[in-house]
């Protein structure tokens, strides 16, 4: 196994570096605070020829796998943006990919250039407040009628959506109780997100300001049949194809986000003096941030080993979600020690390890929770009795 990049991917690091480089700490304390959309970090990205970093080449896209997009996306949280930088772009790499391996050749090119140029975005819609994790106890519905959908129901927690055109959209098509099986009967959709059918109000929330969540509410919108992709009632197979890519760009980003944050720890213990010598020299400071180093240290490893994996077309179920699980872990631990290095400093935005902080804590909550992870893995490597 090698363990060192290649030469095309430290220049996909360095390349994505020196963008991110152009977006300072007062430009990403800006975005966090107004609160306001990153538009000039995604032009900038899309201007580089990133957001396309996974989608085909003949669509403007480079074509590289999900090990390439993980260290982009590394990249992109370890500089000043964090995960606020990554959440900006997150939904282009992993979102579509229903589009890439189930969309016909005609909707590709409708949906996916415009998303790669930087000239639409798109958000995410399939958690619901009554379902939560249980996707497919949602009760968003799609009634069929000539010549494609009447749609009406809501949706929970959906990023970017006051800034998105398009919305990638799981519905019922067939209710639960009619289906075989619960997975059965659910249809995905790349809707227009109508604003005269879809009020999508911003949720207040603790951090990672820059790119709005929200609760959407959905009242008849109609849906060409053009729109809807591959069959009917077999949407939730076709989200699935999404879910250990995200695990791993999640897990990565997280990665990112507390390596950037133990570097500032570390700048200021360095720099700090307190009775005569820096406060790094003690080992009371110096220990924790050292341990924090091994736990993101290990934890990137996983990510790439999960990458690797579902690159080369094997199971990486276990070693995905594992990823997600121990970064999130990391990272938050990471930022909380970045916070206290600082001691009453870090509790000001001035030195930004608050901000850091504050988005530290999404990462364990979502897009899964840390239990369901437990739950996963006991149930598929342990080969224990479902728990739940």
């Amino acid at each position: 196994m090698d363990f060192e990049l290649s030469e095309h991917q430290r220049a996909i690091v360095d390349n994505v570096g020196r963008v991110c480089a152009g977006f300072d700490d007062e430009y990403w304390t800006a975005c966090d605070q107004e609160p306001r959309f990153p538009h000039e970090f995604h032009r900038a990205m899309a201007d580089a020829g990133w957001l396309g970093i996974t989608m085909p080449e003949d669509l403007g896209g480079a074509g590289l796998g999900v090990t390439e997009a993980a260290l982009m996306m590394h990249t992109v949280t370890s500089s000043c943006g964090g995960y606020s930088a990554a959440s900006t772009l997150h939904l282009n790499l992993f979102g579509p990919h229903a589009i890439v391996v189930h969309g016909t050749a005609e909707q590709k090119r409708r949906w996916l250039a415009p998303l790669i140029a930087g000239e639409e975005k798109a958000c995410f819609g399939v958690t619901e407040p009554d379902a939560g994790l249980d996707t497919t106890s949602i009760s968003t519905f799609a009634r069929k009628v000539p010549g494609g959908y009447i749609v009406k129901g809501r949706k929970m927690w959906t990023s970017s959506g006051q800034v998105a055109d398009r919305i990638l959209l799981l519905a019922r098509t067939t209710p639960k109780a009619d289906c075989a099986r619960p997975t059965d009967g659910m249809t995905l959709f790349y809707a227009a997100l109508d604003r005269k059918k879809v009020e999508v109000r911003r949720i207040p929330k603790m951090g990672r300001n820059a790119v709005d969540s929200n609760a959407v509410f959905i009242d008849d919108l109609f849906v060409p049949d053009a729109d809807r992709i591959g069959e009917e009632g077999r949407g939730f197979s076709y989200i699935l194809d999404s879910l250990n890519p995200e695990r791993i760009l999640v897990a990565i980003e997280a990665v990112g986000l507390g390596r950037g944050a133990l570097a500032r720890a570390a700048d200021y213990a360095r720099e700090r003096v307190v009775f005569g010598h820096p406060i790094g020299q003690n080992q009371g400071i110096q220990h924790p941030l050292a341990e924090r180093w091994t736990y993101l240290e290990s934890a990137y490893w996983m990510c790439l080993r999960a990458a690797t994996l579902y690159d080369a077309g094997k199971s990486c179920g276990a070693e995905a979600n594992a990823a997600k699980f121990l970064s999130a872990r990391a990272a938050f631990d990471a930022c909380t020690q970045a916070v206290l290095t600082h001691g009453g400093m870090g509790y000001a935005r001035e030195y930004q390890v608050e901000r850091l902080f504050r988005e530290s804590i999404l990462l364990r909550i979502a897009p899964i929770t840390e239990q369901l992870v437990l739950s996963f893995i006991g149930e598929r490597v342990l080969n224990l009795p479902k728990s739940y």
